[in-house]
């Protein structure tokens, strides 16, 4: 140990000894902890607020869209408007995740048929082109990704946040390897890094790169600017399916 290092130590041990010196280290000792109990607490409740006053103005402001959106998807086919699915969020737990519905009434029955056609190579996560369960409508919402709007309420309820990995089905988190549940540590959300970097042309492997790097970086400036790069990636449409 250094001379300077000691001596700096004996300083420090000759303040505990008086009342001041003891005062400086017990508001040390709180600062940090609020620092910590910040770090870990605060970032989501800022994180939080912010989804509910965004997804509370979107929905309204939204409004007028989501009834012309109503409109064309009934007259289509005559179809229920609205879909609820169940999905898997933060550390695994379900929930029925609200979206316009895009495609056939008999979709699901009609999976099964199309799984070998799957155009990602791992087989966990599923995008074929131009699938004939879309509805012309359909194709339409999906490319603009107007057909996510519902999930506003989603945010709104806290199963979901504006920014995060996207929520898979459960038969694709049955395929999972351990290393692939890191994208389940946050809560899911409506936009996320893989979203407005090709969207569904990324295959799983690397979603999951991507959803991770997030998680591990995580912040609410990062997240405004996914927000502010997610609309152009929209308005492209390009990698939807």
């Amino acid at each position: 140990m250094s001379e300077e290092i000691q001596a700096r130590l004996l300083r420090r041990y000759a303040l505990a000894q008086t009342t001041w010196g003891r005062f400086q280290l017990r508001l040390h000792v709180e600062l940090q902890r609020l620092r910590a109990h910040w770090a870990g607490y605060g970032s989501e409740a800022l994180k939080r607020l912010f989804d509910i006053v965004v997804s509370l103005a979107a929905l309204i402001g939204c409004s007028p869209l989501l009834g012309l959106i109503a409109l064309a998807v009934w007259v289509e086919d005559g179809g229920p408007i609205f879909f609820a699915q169940t999905r898997v969020g933060q550390f695994g737990r379900h929930f029925k995740m609200y979206k316009i519905r895009s495609m056939c009434l008999d979709a699901e029955e009609r999976l099964k048929g199309l799984l070998a056609r799957n155009q990602h190579q791992e087989g966990v996560t599923f995008k074929i082109k131009d699938d004939p369960r879309i509805t012309r409508v359909g194709k339409w919402l999906r490319k603009y990704s107007f057909d996510e709007l519902p999930q506003l309420f989603n945010v709104l309820k806290g199963d979901m946040s504006l920014v995060g990995p996207r929520p898979p089905v459960p038969r694709e988190v049955a395929k999972y390897t351990l290393a692939d549940r890191r994208r389940l540590a946050t809560k899911p959300g409506i936009t996320c890094l893989w979203q407005i970097s090709g969207r569904s042309e990324i295959d799983f492997s690397g979603q999951v790169q991507l959803d991770v790097s997030y998680i591990e970086s995580q912040s609410f400036w990062r997240d405004l600017a996914i927000l502010a790069r997610t609309v152009p990636a929209v308005l492209s449409g390009k990698g939807a399916c």
